[in-house]
C-alpha cells in the first residue's frame, strides 16, 4: 500500500498541512510536533509525490546531460558524478550523445531543452556557447563557449599542461613531445593544451621542435596507438611524451611497448583526465587529474540555482582544480 499524507497525518495527530510543512522543510514548527511526523513518514515508509510536487511547480523534474562521447572514459566518469549529484534534487538526468556533430548538437539545445526538461548541462564540440544559449537554465563544460550566455564550469587546460610538461622537463627529459594535436574548430581543448605544453618548454629553456609534435584526430586509445607509432617511423624519437588525454596515452603505452622501448626508462609518458584506467595499466600512468567530481557538482548546482530562481546575477564562470599525480609512467 502506498500511504498519502494524510495517512501520515492521522498517525502524527496533526494536520495534512503540518505534515506538509515537515515534508518541505518549513523551518517554524515545533521540535516535538516535527519529530512525531517524522517518526510517522518512518513508520509508514512515505515516500513524497514528486510527480504532484513538480507539476504545482511547473517543472519536470527532469534534466538532460549532452556530452560529445559517452564511449570515452572521461565523459563516462563525468557523468555518473552529474547523476549522483542530481539524485541529491531528486532529478532524474535524460543523457545524450552528440558526437559532436552540429546538426545534432542544434537539436539538443534546441528540442530537448524546450520540450522535455527543466534544465541542460552542456559540454559542446562543434557549436560555441552563443548558440546554445536561450531561455531553459543551461550550464556550459569544457572550452567550446564563445561569448556564452550561461553559467560555465572548466578546467584550466593551459596551467594543467603546463604543469604535466614541466614535470617531465623536471626529470631531465629533452625531448619532449606533445600527442593529441589538432588544428580544427572543434579542438579547442587541444589547441589549449599546446599552448601549455609550449609554455613548458620556454620555462625550461626547450626548443619547440616541430617533429615532435604529433596529431590525433580524435583521442581514443587507437589514435593514441597510431600516432606513436607514427613519431617512431619518422624517426623522432622522444625521450618524453605528454599526451591530451590518458586514453591516447593508454594507447602510445602498448606502441611504445610493441617498438621494444621500455617506459619510462626510454620514453617517460605523462597523460591527462585521471581516468581509472591509469591506475591498472603497466605501467601505471602519470596524469593531470582534474577535479571531476567537483566539477559535476559545481555544474549541478549552478543549474539548481538558475531553476529555481536562487541566483539572478549574470553568468558565472567557474574553474575546478587539479593535480598532477605521479605514478610509473613518469
Amino acid at each position: 500500500m502506498r500511504y498519502s499524507l494524510k495517512h501520515v497525518a492521522e498517525r502524527a495527530g496533526v494536520s495534512v498541512k503540518t505534515v506538509s510543512n515537515v515534508v518541505n522543510g518549513y523551518p517554524h514548527i515545533r521540535p516535538e510536533t516535527r519529530a512525531r511526523v517524522e517518526a510517522a513518514i518512518e513508520a509508514l515508509d512515505y515516500r513524497p509525490n514528486l510527480s504532484a510536487r513538480n507539476l504545482r511547480q511547473g517543472r519536470t523534474g527532469l534534466i538532460a546531460l549532452a556530452v560529445p562521447e559517452l564511449d570515452n572514459p572521461y565523459f563516462a566518469e563525468l557523468t555518473r558524478h552529474v547523476v549522483t549529484a542530481a539524485a541529491a534534487h531528486h532529478w532524474t538526468v535524460l543523457i545524450d550523445h552528440t558526437d559532436g556533430d552540429p546538426a545534432r548538437e542544434r537539436e539538443v539545445a534546441a528540442g530537448i531543452r524546450d520540450h522535455l526538461v527543466d534544465g541542460l548541462i552542456f559540454s559542446p564540440l562543434a557549436l560555441s556557447g552563443a548558440e546554445l544559449t536561450g531561455g531553459t537554465p543551461t550550464v556550459l563544460l569544457g572550452e567550446r563557449v564563445g561569448a556564452a550566455g550561461a553559467d560555465h564550469v572548466a578546467v584550466d587546460n593551459v596551467a594543467a599542461a603546463r604543469e604535466a610538461t614541466a614535470y617531465l622537463a623536471s626529470l631531465g627529459r629533452r625531448r619532449i613531445a606533445a600527442l593529441g594535436v589538432q588544428h580544427t574548430a572543434e579542438g579547442v581543448s587541444a589547441r589549449l593544451r599546446l599552448q601549455g605544453y609550449q609554455n613548458a618548454l620556454a620555462d625550461a629553456g626547450l626548443p619547440a621542435d616541430p617533429a615532435l609534435l604529433a596529431p590525433a584526430e580524435r583521442w581514443h586509445r587507437a589514435d593514441g596507438a597510431a600516432a606513436m607509432r607514427a613519431l617512431l617511423a619518422a624517426g623522432e624519437r622522444p625521450d618524453a611524451v605528454f599526451c591530451f588525454n590518458d586514453a591516447l596515452a593508454l594507447g602510445a603505452l602498448r606502441a611504445l611497448h610493441e617498438a621494444g622501448l621500455r617506459v619510462p626508462r626510454d620514453v617517460a609518458v605523462a597523460g591527462f583526465d585521471g581516468i581509472d584506467d591509469g591506475r591498472f595499466s603497466i605501467p601505471t600512468l602519470t596524469t593531470v587529474e582534474p577535479d571531476i567530481a567537483r566539477l559535476a557538482t559545481l555544474a549541478v548546482q549552478l543549474l539548481a540555482e538558475r531553476i529555481t530562481g536562487a541566483a539572478d546575477h549574470p553568468p558565472r564562470e567557474c574553474l575546478v582544480p587539479h593535480r598532477l599525480t605521479r605514478r610509473e609512467s613518469a
